[in-house]
């Protein structure tokens, strides 16, 4: 498998710890999204991932873009150990908890969107990711086990870890969240969610390196 994906990349790291969970091994191929005026704007990365962005994953001679389509796949294809739990109702609170913060948290603040907000993109950021952990946090008060839901780790984990990181990134106080700063702590002990780590990725800049 051929992994393009960024260090800093959200979405890039929820496929990353899935590959790892599963124990999958992979070749990287870095995508600079700020050098070359984003590499991900490239014809030959426009070749592998028309909409230009990472996460793409090359394998079992396909290529797939979007995040949750890839750990999906890897689910279907390779599902030990599973990330979607075999309860119906706990795997769709999974779902629900992962798509609250795909769809309506982190593409709200996504480069794209914070390169036209300008001066004001950190307080942009700091709202969207702050009314979103709101709601997330009283999710998390009925669902949490250890983990975002009970106690396996699930597609939910790979969504909260790199939103919490960019959440943090972005100076957001993370005091009136107790719950999901208590699942986060947990599950960055986890090796999977280490080597995944922004800090220790082949294109991470030296400075930023763990």
């Amino acid at each position: 498998p051929i992994l393009y994906s960024y260090f800093r990349s959200s979405c890039s790291w929820r496929v990353r710890i899935a590959l790892a969970l599963k124990g999958i091994s992979y070749d990287l191929v870095p995508v600079n999204l700020l050098k070359d005026g984003g590499q991900q704007f490239s014809a030959e990365f426009k070749a592998v991932n028309p909409m230009q962005q990472v996460p793409a994953l090359k394998i079992d001679g396909i290529t797939l873009s979007q995040s949750l389509a890839i750990i999906h796949y890897l689910e279907d294809t390779r599902p030990n150990p599973r990330l979607l739990p075999q309860d119906p109702k706990k795997r769709a609170q999974v779902r629900m908890i992962a798509d609250h913060i795909v769809s309506g948290i982190q593409p709200l603040q996504n480069l794209s969107i914070l390169e036209q907000m300008g001066e004001k993109k950190i307080e942009w950021a700091q709202n969207c990711i702050a009314s979103g952990f709101q709601a997330l946090e009283q999710i998390l008060q009925h669902t949490a086990g250890r983990y975002c839901v009970g106690d396996e780790v699930s597609m939910a984990d790979l969504c909260l870890v790199p939103q919490v990181a960019n959440a943090e990134r972005f100076k957001v106080d993370m005091g009136p969240y107790p719950t999901i700063t208590r699942i986060n702590k947990t599950l960055l002990e986890l090796e999977a969610f280490k080597v995944s780590h922004p800090s220790r990725q082949p294109d991470t800049p030296a400075e930023l390196r763990a």
